[in-house]
């Protein structure tokens, strides 16, 4: 009798702490984002402040007003190394992030509709990859995914970005950029692999590209289009 109560009162309590575990990630996601942008308000503000800003001071030995001016140059290259630096390692988390979702899905067979490592389709290893590395929730399907977040050209393509292909009058591919020229998703000939964007048949079939765009870290943004 003893045993059956305890049990009853463990159970909620495992159940009241499984619902921290999405706002849990939420918060890394959150926090992930805010060093990017962070970064981008160095880059940004340093670069408005380095523009014909002196200080002020009595002239005198060492003390004149270029040396006043070499010191806030100096100043603002520091922020904006530190705004760089910033943004690098982000790159990198999040680059590390996909290549050890990669590592668990390579090789895993295309299967159109399929969902698990028995066979498994490009939009769900989208969403499946976006949803453990960024706790993101994109829709099931290639064509609503491509509808979520901003659109970007594809010369500003960043880590994490989604790049979209047509491959047919009526289908739709979709991948998540690496970097350096190279995406992860589920080809029908190949599985899940790795391949270029300069490769003849995706440079001829690029469609477009997006940028997840969260809101408070939290809520995915749907495109205007």
């Amino acid at each position: 009798m003893t045993t059956t109560t305890v049990d009853r009162r463990i159970v909620p309590i495992r159940r009241l702490f499984s619902h921290f575990r999405p706002a849990l990630a939420r918060r890394r996601l959150y926090e992930h984002r805010m060093l990017l942008l962070a970064g981008l308000v160095v880059l940004a503000t340093s670069g408005c402040a380095s523009n014909g800003m002196t200080r002020s001071g009595a002239a005198g030995p060492g003390n004149g007003p270029h040396r006043q001016t070499a010191t806030a140059a100096d100043d603002d290259d520091g922020w904006l190394q530190a705004g760089a630096d910033g943004l690098a390692l982000a790159q990198r988390k999040l680059r590390n992030a996909l290549h050890s979702v990669y590592q668990t899905w390579a090789g895993t067979p295309y299967r159109y509709g399929g969902q698990s490592k028995h066979g498994v389709d490009c939009s769900s290893f989208v969403q499946q990859t976006m949803d453990r590395v960024e706790s993101y929730e994109l829709p099931r399907t290639t064509v609503q995914q491509a509808r979520v977040g901003m659109s970007i050209p594809r010369s500003a393509l960043q880590t994490g970005d989604l790049v979209f292909f047509k491959t047919g009058s009526l289908s739709h591919h979709v991948g998540i950029y690496l970097g350096d020229g190279r995406f992860m998703h589920a080809s029908t000939s190949e599985g899940v692999t790795i391949s270029r964007l300069d490769n003849v048949y995706w440079r001829n079939h690029y469609w477009q590209s997006r940028r997840l765009v969260a809101d408070n870290g939290d809520t995915l943004q749907a495109s205007r289009m």
